[in-house]
């Protein structure tokens, strides 16, 4: 039998590379952020032009460095930066709307703030119509079936992320799936690939996720 080691243990969860960065051990944080990156870019990806993605992530950590001493459990790190890359998405909404007041996120779709197309590159139709249908349907819903789809997340962390009750996210949940149907009937361009999307919403959705998270640049 070898002897134990008296070296403790490298730190791997979340929780426990959080209490190292926290007490002075930088190497605990970067690897953090280099775990996290991939659903913090997912999330700005079909939201916003290619050229802001960067400035949001950014937004993003510097944000979580500043308030990571009141992140009270260490185990639900990627929820918490999941919640301040969603009020950064909301503060840059809010500069950016052309329309004077506040951006109303249950009612305006991204591509009425920005009307360019999506920059994801995605080879199958039906992903491209998904990717639309998304981005044709009220902000909040479109960042609920996100969350849903590509983080899995259950809805007891998409409404800590939201700072909503769950019970709202679960009938949001079910609004949103019928707003993105109804959506992307709108603007198929073949009965064929919109048939093929609904009836394998979850296959197209889930394939969509590795598409829009890049791993961080060196």
């Amino acid at each position: 039998m070898t002897e134990s080691s008296n070296h403790p243990a490298t730190p791997t969860s979340d929780a426990e590379l959080l209490v190292a960065w926290r007490a002075g051990d930088a190497e605990a944080g970067e690897l953090l952020f280099v775990r996290h990156y991939p659903p913090v870019a997912r999330f700005f990806r079909n939201k916003v032009g290619a050229d802001q993605v960067a400035d949001l992530i950014q937004e993003t950590f510097t944000a979580t460095l500043e308030g990571r001493d009141r992140i009270a459990d260490g185990s639900r790190f990627r929820g918490y930066l999941l919640c301040i890359a969603y009020r950064v998405f909301c503060a840059h909404l809010r500069k950016t709307y052309r329309k004077p007041g506040e951006v109303e996120l249950d009612e305006v779709a991204i591509e009425a703030v920005d009307p360019s197309p999506t920059s994801v590159i995605v080879h199958a139709q039906e992903q491209r119509l998904l990717l639309e249908g998304l981005r044709a349907i009220p902000i909040n819903y479109q960042v609920v079936l996100e969350l849903h789809y590509w983080e899995e997340l259950s809805t007891e962390e998409i409404a800590r992320v939201l700072g909503m009750p769950s019970g709202t996210i679960r009938s949001r949940l079910i609004r949103a799936r019928d707003a993105l149907e109804a959506a992307m009937a709108g603007i198929a361009r073949s009965a064929e690939v919109l048939d093929s999307t609904l009836t394998r919403l979850d296959d197209w959705a889930a394939g969509c996720g590795p598409r829009l998270a890049p791993q961080r640049p060196s």
